[in-house]
């Protein structure tokens, strides 16, 4: 049989784990604010622009010399910016106000679900069996982890709620199929650079024109029981879970593609289970816990699928 380093992207699951990990305690910190006054406007909008800020200097020294790729890569920046970062966020804020966040959010992770279905369409080539019940064991997970919390679906379904999150979808499905390209040659971190300040943009216009609420409370917050300033809750919702997070996604992506890559991104309710164990003593259902296996196992059997198709292309 023949061996690739395709077949054990070690690095590449590392950094998408790290990714998750770091997204998932976005959660944390964004929760302490709002509850602190603060309006899910202003904890994104300030998450994005100084997260575009603190990545500004280190985009522009990588990409010296580097700009005709910029011009190249123009069509991926914009999308990644406008629909994978500010879109699916300000889409998922709209769809909350409609539905129950746990549905919203099951919505919004349906986007691995569609990359696979475009990518399907697109190349007239279906995935293999292992990879579809992979994907139908991950989702069915995802399921058990959103609403065994008990959140409310029966009079939830108002079609506005359903439309945005299905938007911020095909923001999380563009997230992962941006990332994962490498043609235009340009390395993760200017990319997040430059993405995250298209996204600074536009979470700052839609904050100015009134169409995303903007509150913020100079009071302090609470995290596992302490109480800190504002400042430190969004400097670590800034540097780990957006800065970190978006430059280790974008580089796990481009050594797992976007398909496993965003199925291994369902791991980041996982590592919400986690975080709110660890720092808010909360745990987790029975339900909850048999969600995580299916998830676990769902990304696994869809790694086992790419793999079997790679070698089957490999034996034509």
């Amino acid at each position: 049989m023949r061996v690739s380093t395709r077949s054990v992207p070690v690095a590449g699951f590392v950094l998408a784990i790290g990714s998750a990990a770091s997204f998932a305690l976005s959660g944390i910190f964004a929760s302490a604010l709002i509850s602190a006054g603060w309006s899910p406007g202003a904890a994104a909008a300030a998450r994005i622009t100084f997260a575009a800020i603190v990545l500004a200097g280190p985009t522009l020294v990588l990409l010296r010399g580097q700009w005709t790729r910029v011009w190249r890569a123009w069509k991926s920046i914009l999308l990644f910016g406008v629909l994978a970062v500010a879109g699916c966020q300000l889409a998922f804020f709209l769809a909350v106000e409609y539905i129950p966040p746990s549905l919203a959010l099951l919505i919004e992770f349906m986007g691995p679900v569609l990359l696979m279905m475009w990518l399907w369409a697109r190349s007239r080539v279906s995935p293999g069996a292992i990879t579809l019940v992979g994907a139908a064991i991950a989702v069915l997970g995802l399921v058990a982890v959103s609403f065994s919390g008990g959140g409310d679906v029966v009079g939830g379904l108002h079609p506005l709620g359903i439309a945005f999150a299905l938007v911020a979808a095909v923001g999380n499905a563009a997230y992962y199929a941006t990332s994962a390209t490498t043609t235009h040659g340009i390395a993760p971190l200017p990319f997040v650079g430059l993405g995250l300040a298209v996204a600074a943009v536009m979470l700052i216009v839609a904050c100015g024109t009134g169409a995303l609420p903007f509150v913020a409370t100079p009071g302090p917050v609470t995290i596992a029981g302490a109480q800190l300033s504002p400042v430190l809750a969004v400097a670590g919702m800034v540097l780990i879970s957006t800065v970190m997070a978006y430059v280790l996604g974008v580089a796990a992506a481009r050594r797992l593609g976007a398909t496993v890559a965003s199925f291994t991104g369902y791991s980041e309710p996982l590592f919400g289970i986690f975080w709110t164990i660890l720092l808010l003593s909360v745990i987790p259902t029975g339900m909850q816990w048999l969600g995580a296996a299916l998830i676990v196992a769902g990304v696994i059997a869809v790694k086992f699928g790419e793999l079997a198709s790679y070698q089957r292309k490999q034996r034509e």
